[in-house]
């Protein structure tokens, strides 16, 4: 009966911790998606993993954001096919490990106003344990407008959550 047990516990584990210590980035801080912005530089010291979600925050029909190529993101132009992101709060899973681009659609926000971004996503941090200095949790934030250590915050919420989830699980395992 125990061993039954721990096997839940263990596929609950495998099942939900990618989720709770997954990071949301808020594109350009509190600043949102906009124009004469360098998200290079807002994404320098980030590290971004598979799990992760990216959320572009900008006011409806003032801009799009469409994933392009790496030909795409130098040209600044979309595929045909490209269906652009619109909602004014758009959210990308990253669900895959590599270089990721994205730009702005509307007129020459892309060309003039150097709306478009560049990350490289590692593989998932649940494929090994994040070391305590996993260098996204303090510079990630969690909404527009707030601070790191408000992002520290979130994380941490996500860590206790994941704490209790285990101790709840052995608590199980050991009745």
């Amino acid at each position: 009966m125990a061993s039954s047990n721990l096997y839940i516990i263990l596929a609950s584990l495998a099942v939900f911790a990618p989720s709770v210590l997954a990071t949301d980035y808020v594109v350009g801080d509190d600043k949102g998606w906009t124009i004469n912005f360098d998200y290079q530089v807002w994404a320098q010291g980030k590290s971004f993993y598979v799990g992760d979600n990216l959320v572009f925050n900008y006011p409806k029909g003032a801009h799009t954001v469409l994933k392009v190529n790496g030909t795409g993101f130098q040209q600044c132009a979309a595929p045909l096919d490209s269906v652009p992101l619109t909602s004014g709060k758009d959210v990308i899973n990253l669900a895959t490990p590599g270089r990721k681009w994205y730009i702005c659609g509307v007129a020459q926000h892309c060309e003039l106003g150097n709306q478009k971004l560049l990350i490289t996503v590692l593989p998932s941090s649940s494929s090994s344990a994040p070391s305590p200095s996993h260098s996204s949790w303090p510079s990630a934030t969690a909404g527009p407008g707030l601070s790191a250590s408000a992002a520290t915050t979130t994380v941490g919420t996500r860590f206790a959550l994941m704490m209790l989830l285990t101790i709840g699980f052995l608590g199980m395992l050991m009745a």
